[in-house]
């Protein structure tokens, strides 16, 4: 064995430990579809109170039910209770996994997963009691209440509502303070409106109702752009699909479905690619780029708390998980950083990575230049924006049916990339730009060259086109180390895949992929804009 291999192999080595322990820990972490799903309920519940804005009824009412169905208050108990029992079911595994390890920091980090999914059952029942009282079940709603009161963080704002739903209520002088610090959105309406009332505070009450008012007009256009139009762009695709598949019978080979095999010439062997993406991608881009520049910027940095390292780590681990790879997560990198730095960072890592793989792939392949002009071919003429586009469309039913099998799969649980969840909560204009920039530009430009303009054409040197495309979809969905995300992004990345084959240029993948996710950034933001 030569010393190359030597070196790759022990490179593997390390890149498989790490990975394999952030994929054991990705399958107790949550997933962050279901916050996701929290969050649309209430922009649901917040549209409902919308009042028609001056239009005939009985279109309101025609609207009111093609948007929220027959009750936007059963619905929002239908997916509390159905994200609640998600979340109970993770917190029985994560209990039987915390009593099953050794490892005492494992063992507490497991805990602390725990004590969110707690919290979250918590404010879930807040929130299903308050929906009760609203449907006129109060009985329930006081009973959801108390037995919260009883076990929860929660109890104090739990407490007060119960007594606000009384046949004689007590209400304490700070009632609206704790109504307003604990309690957003719809939530915050209602239980408001239930103390005006109760006060027979008329003008705070009718001012209430105006904001209300105004709130459920912008938030049904969130609403809408979050929900509906990726509905309709769900038909377009589907319909774009069936006929795909109806011209590949008709047609055969002339069909739009059809790749030809040998298309690329591929000069290098096994060694290459597992030196580009093992060597370069995964062991100096996901380990010692962040190892350098983390610990480069702590020099210059104090020490923060223990808290402002874990929100720290986080993030940096979603920049990386930007590129495919939560590998990165595992070092500790800069310690209380501002939204903006904690954005600028995960740029700044992501590109330095990217430049580093790109060097190491350029490197493990210049003895073999010029290559012929099918590989990583880069034209602005073509149809490649048609097919950038029109893969778009045909990839959101087909996604949208797989997160559905997958949520059965994994009840909740799984892990997902956390910059979902940091962008979900960011609410500066420069961070956003920041990590969209990431998203929709940089992280598309550098994926496709690597997995579909370099992986996937080296792949046909062993498979067909079909095989390739299968096997560089499967890396490039278990280099995201979660779980829950190998089955939707095994998906996407054959879509990827096949519109760079069909295309024959990598623009078409490269906008593709800029524009699911910036849909993805957007609707994330719109969705935490909300209350």
């Amino acid at each position: 064995m030569t010393l190359k291999r030597i070196v790759l192999s022990v490179m593997t080595l390390i890149v498989s430990l790490v990975m394999c322990s952030s994929l054991i820990s990705s399958f107790s972490q949550p997933q962050v579809g279901n916050q996701l799903q929290l969050y649309q309920t209430d922009l649901s519940l917040q549209a409902s109170e919308w009042n028609g804005s001056g239009l005939p009824e009985a279109e309101v009412q025609q609207f009111r039910q093609a948007v929220f169905g027959e009750d936007a208050l059963d619905s929002a108990i239908e997916q509390y209770n159905e994200v609640r029992t998600d979340a109970a079911t993770g917190l029985v595994r994560l209990g039987q996994l915390v009593k099953a390890t050794p490892d005492i920091e494992k063992a507490n980090s497991l805990a602390t997963t725990a004590n969110g999914q707690k919290q979250l059952i918590d404010q879930l029942d807040l929130r299903l009691g308050l929906v009760k009282a609203k449907q006129g079940n109060v009985a329930d709603a006081i009973q959801t209440w108390e037995k919260l009161a009883e076990r929860s963080r929660e109890s104090a704002v739990a407490t007060l509502l119960s007594n606000l739903w009384q046949d004689t209520p007590t209400i304490p002088d700070n009632a609206a303070d704790l109504i307003n610090t604990q309690l957003r959105g719809w939530f915050r309406y209602v239980a408001l409106n239930r103390l005006y009332t109760l006060q027979h505070k008329t003008e705070q009450l009718t001012q209430l109702n105006t904001t209300e008012a105004s709130q459920a007009e912008s938030t049904l256009i969130q609403l809408s752009v979050v929900g509906i139009l990726p509905s309709f762009g769900a038909l377009l695709g589907t319909a774009l699909l069936i006929a795909l598949i109806g011209q590949r019978f008709l047609k055969g080979k002339a069909s739009l479905l059809f790749i030809e095999d040998g298309t690329w010439e591929v000069p290098w062997n096994w060694e290459v690619v597992w030196l580009v993406v093992v060597g370069g991608f995964l062991f100096t881009g996901q380990l010692v780029v962040p190892l350098v520049i983390s610990g480069g910027v702590q020099a210059f940095t104090t020490a923060g708390s223990a808290a402002a390292s874990s929100a720290s780590a986080s993030v940096a681990g979603a920049g990386l998980a930007l590129i495919g790879s939560a590998i990165g997560s595992v070092i500790d990198p800069l310690l209380g950083l501002t939204n903006r730095s904690k954005a600028l960072y995960s740029l700044t890592i992501y590109v330095v990575m990217s430049l580093s793989t790109l060097g190491i792939m350029y490197f493990a392949i210049k003895e073999f230049l010029p290559l012929s002009k099918e590989w990583f071919r880069v034209q602005l003429s073509g149809r490649w924006a048609l097919w950038g586009l029109g893969g778009y469309f045909v990839a959101l039913p087909l996604m949208l049916g797989v997160s559905l099998l997958n949520q059965q799969i994994w009840q909740g649980q799984g892990g997902n990339n956390p910059l979902l969840q940091i962008v979900l909560e960011e609410r500066d204009p420069i961070a956003l730009s920041l990590f969209l920039f990431t998203a929709a530009v940089a992280a598309p430009v550098f994926e496709e060259i690597l997995f579909r303009g370099f992986l996937l054409p080296s792949l046909t040197r062993y498979f067909p086109t079909w095989g390739a495309i299968g096997m560089s979809s499967v890396i490039f969905s278990v280099a995201h180390l979660s779980f829950s995300e190998v089955l939707p992004l095994s998906v996407l990345g054959a879509i990827l895949g096949f519109v760079y084959a069909r295309s024959r240029n990598l623009m078409s993948s490269i906008l593709l992929h800029s524009v699911w996710n910036s849909v993805t950034m957007i609707g994330l933001f719109l969705l935490g804009s909300s209350g």
